[in-house]
């Protein structure tokens, strides 16, 4: 399946904006998953039996959607901010969940579940950062004029970003409009296949649904600010005034 998706990538001309084909990346994310989770599932066991390891495994996983999201966002020094989109939609999720008992502290069911909400919010921010400061480069001339009408640059640039950066939202939306009818979501899934009850895996899956949207819409309205602010940018993406 990975040679499929390589050669259709080769074959199509699959490429960035950049001209940089997507068949090489393909296929290194494919090698990468299966080493990364065949170094998961050794470790996973031996995690799972310390609070504090378990801990340290979710802030790790943090961190790689950090730099994953940041870099895929923007090159240069501003991509760390792409902590606070993550950060402020995942970490009241998880600790709600925590607190209500919905989820222990200890145990392997926190990893996948902070793990989905982790990846979530990751690709909600991608999505939302790309598409707003893709936005303001190719518009950055009605920004001026915004700001030349009178407009701060924050509303300026907000009044052109945010219904691109707000299409991130769409993927998390379809996924919980079209469950049980397109899909089957692993967690549901998952529970099926480890014994629970249909109906028990449904309210576990809904739960996850609306958590993960949640997720999504902090992330988004986080990741829109900050590019409004000028805090996550790239050159020529802010009016001629990179990091104004």
């Amino acid at each position: 399946m990975l040679a499929v998706a390589v050669t259709v990538a080769a074959l199509a001309r699959l490429a960035d904006g950049k001209e940089r084909g997507y068949a090489g990346a393909i296929a290194l994310a494919g090698l990468r998953a299966a080493v990364q989770l065949a170094a998961v599932s050794a470790l996973i066991g031996w995690v799972v039996r310390a609070t504090p390891l378990l801990l340290a495994f979710l802030v790790l996983m943090f961190a790689v959607a950090v730099r994953t999201a940041g870099r895929r966002v923007t090159d240069n020094r501003t991509w760390w901010w792409a902590a606070l989109p993550i950060a402020a939609g995942v970490v009241p999720a998880v600790l709600t969940l925590l607190l209500t008992g919905l989820v222990p502290v200890s145990g392997i069911a926190l990893v996948p579940v902070t793990g989905i909400l982790i990846g979530g919010a990751l690709t909600a921010t991608v999505l939302a950062g790309r598409r707003a400061l893709d936005e303001l480069c190719v518009r950055h001339g009605e920004v001026e004029a915004g700001m030349a009408l009178g407009l701060l640059p924050r509303e300026a640039r907000l009044e052109i970003a945010r219904p691109a950066a707000s299409d991130a939202l769409l993927p998390g939306l379809d996924q919980t409009r079209t469950v049980g009818l397109v899909t089957l979501p692993g967690a549901f899934v998952g529970m099926l296949l480890g014994g629970a009850s249909p109906v028990q895996a449904g309210v576990v899956q809904l739960f996850v649904l609306v958590a993960l949207m949640t997720v999504q819409a902090v992330a988004v309205a986080v990741a829109l600010e900050l590019v409004a602010r000028g805090l996550l940018h790239r050159s020529l993406t802010l009016g001629g005034a990179e990091g104004e």
